[in-house]
Order: structure tokens, then sequence, then C-alpha cells
């Protein structure tokens, strides 16, 4: 054998020993790499966790959205603002919810909404506090509730574990953080972006503070569009915007960014990427937001926390045939579980809302007439 081929055939081996033990070491990282797939419907587990859990345990969900109202469960200012045994607080749904998911080995996703009166001068909920420590110290008082070892009673056990959290709802949206813009010395001011910034800082340090290694916060929840127009009646925005404006308002620590990349209209599919990246992150294009979101603060995970298809009966305008969801539904899941970077994705409803202008994207009709969704969903890889 010549020299020349003694070292290709060398070269051959090694290269093939550097491929083999790539393939094996890529094959570790993706077994190691966790992908929880979910539902958020309030009504299922705060308004019948009797009969909605067992549902959520036959359609085989990892991970439950559950929105814990600071406004609800404060309505009067606490005393001992981080006892969460303090009179002023009632837990009494979330207690019950917690109860029913580790019964039914499913994980709970609390997201920390709605701003008491007391907390922003005697206005609506989508007000930010005036001060971020009482956000804080609700924070910290449901991260020890849920904390696996919090006591209601002294002849009671332990109240399970909640380690998820998220702070607030598509922040970028007036519907749930309102204003979004502000005028200040002639100039428009991204007011929402501010507030934020405050909000999760609030939320991160007080659930960090109890649950230090056990915890992961999220931000973000951020509404897929917006217009960027402070002048507008309907001021909004967009999600790769927002992002860069509150790291520049100092958006300091979270574990995870979370997203809700509905698709615009019916006609839109899984795959569709939008116009322009500058208003909408979708599910087409959510590799901007990966990019940004890298950008700004590194190699972060990304939770899709909301999504979903209406159908089309009931809703004629912004729904899809029944099939059509069920297939988008598994080519949806499908394509954020092959995105390394997202580990959690969440389905929006179990069972549709009564009123039209409501959401139809459930599993069930409000009749409770099954959809073809339902199935497509339990056939997903847990």
């Amino acid at each position: 054998m010549s020299r020349r081929l003694i070292v290709l055939t060398i070269a051959t081996i090694l290269v093939a020993g550097l491929i083999s033990a790539g393939a094996t070491a890529g094959r570790t990282q993706s077994a190691a790499r966790s992908f929880s797939v979910g539902i958020y419907d309030d009504g299922m587990t705060l308004g019948n966790p009797e009969k909605g859990f067992p549902l959520l345990h036959a359609l085989r969900a990892q991970v439950v959205r559950v929105t814990l109202w600071w406004r609800g469960t404060a309505p009067k200012r606490p005393a001992d603002p981080t006892n969460p045994a303090d009179p002023a607080y009632n837990w009494f749904g979330y207690d019950r919810a917690v109860q029913f998911a580790a019964k039914y080995k499913i994980k709970v996703l609390f997201s920390i909404v709605g701003t008491p009166s007391w907390a922003n001068g005697r206005k609506a909920q989508t007000y930010a506090p005036t001060r971020p420590k009482d956000l804080q110290n609700f924070a910290a008082a449901a991260a020890k509730r849920y904390s696996g070892t919090f006591k209601p009673t002294t002849e009671g056990s332990a109240l399970p574990a909640v380690h998820l959290w998220l702070a607030w709802n598509e922040p970028n949206n007036p519907v749930f953080l309102y204003p979004q813009y502000k005028r200040v010395h002639g100039r428009w001011v991204p007011l929402s972006a501010f507030s934020y910034a405050q909000i999760c800082n609030a939320i991160y340090n007080g659930v960090h503070a109890v649950q230090r290694a056990t915890a992961k916060v999220a931000c973000g929840g951020t509404d897929p569009r917006g217009n960027n127009q402070p002048r507008s009646r309907r001021a909004s925005i967009s999600p790769l915007a927002f992002l860069r404006m509150v790291k520049r308002y100092h958006l300091l620590r979270f574990d995870a960014w979370a997203h809700h990349p509905y698709a615009a209209r019916p006609t839109q599919k899984p795959t569709t990427k939008p116009q322009s990246a500058k208003t909408s992150v979708i599910l087409g294009n959510l590799g901007d937001l990966v990019k940004e979101v890298t950008r700004l603060y590194g190699n972060k995970r990304i939770w899709i926390t909301e999504y979903g298809y209406q159908t089309r009966p009931p809703d004629r305008i912004f729904g899809v045939s029944w099939r059509t969801q069920a297939r988008y539904l598994s080519q949806s899941f499908a394509i954020a579980r092959k995105n390394p970077r997202v580990v959690m994705m969440i389905w929006f409803l179990v069972k549709d809302e009564r009123r039209l202008a409501g959401w139809q994207s459930g599993f069930f009709t409000a009749a409770g007439h099954r959809k073809p969704s339902y199935t497509a969903f339990r056939r997903l890889k847990h």
C-alpha cells in the first residue's frame, strides 16, 4: 500500500469516527432535551377541575397553564405580603387546581396577571403596579405557598409544588397592559415596555427568592403582532420591537422567553411566513424571534405558552374546518419540536367558548361534540 493510500485510509477512519461520535452526541443531546406538551383552559382548571383534570389526563397533557390573578387573590392589601397565610389572600381555587394536577401527574404553569386596584392608584387591572415591590412580594408569597413544603393547616399535608411561572400575558397588547405608549416632553415613549421590564423583574426576583434552584420564570408571553404606531386608536408593539425595548429598560434576568405565535388569519398555515417580521412573529417565522432573543440574551429557552386554530363551524370568519384544525395541530407541534430551543408548547383551548366573540379553538364544541383535533392531540409524542 502506497504512503498516499495509507494516509487517505487513516484520514477516512478518523473522519468516520468523528462523524459517528458527532451522531452519538447529537442523539444524546436530542434524548436529553425535554419537550412539554400542554393545554391552557382556565374554564377546565379553575372553573370545573373535577371534570377538567380527568379530561386533561385523558388528553395526555403534561403541563397546564393556569392564570394566577393577582387582583382576585389579593383584593385588599395584605399586612404581611410575603406570607401566603395572610388573611387578605384567597388561594382557594388555585389550591384546588394544583391538588388535582398533582393527582393526575400534570405540571402547572402559573401565569401571574392583573394588578389589584390598591396597587395602581385605583385603576383597571391592565395598568401596571405603582410599586413593583408589591408585585414582587405577591410572587414571593405564591412561590412559598406552592413550594412543595407549605401546609395551609397544621394538621394537613403540604400543597403540591409549582415550579413553572410566566410573568403577565401579552404585555405588548393594550388588552392586557395599558397604555402601550405615553407622550413625554413631546415624544412618544413605549410605556408598556418600561412597565413590563419592571413587572418581569419583580416576578422573577420574588419567585427565585423562594424557589432558588427549582423555579423557571418566563418573560414575554408576547402577542404575535403589533403596529408600532403610538398615534393609532389601538396602539401596540410588535414582538421583536418589544423584545429590544425591554432590554433597553433593563429587563435583567429570565429563564425562558415565551411567545404566542398565532396565525393572523385562517388562510395562514403553520408554515406560512408573515409579510414582515417587523410587525409579526407567527410560527412560520419563529426563527426571527429566536435569533433576536439569542442576540440580546443568549441561549435562552423558548416557551410557546399559547397557540391554536379556531374552527368553522362555528366561527365562519376566523375558523378552519375541523379536519384542517387537526392537521394544523399535528403540523404545528412537529415544527416546534424540531426547533432545539423550543421546550414547551401549549394549546388553547379544550372546549369552545359559547360566545362567538370568544375563541372556538377547542377539541370540543360548546355543546360537547368532539372534533378530530382531540385525537390529534392525544397522538402527539409525549
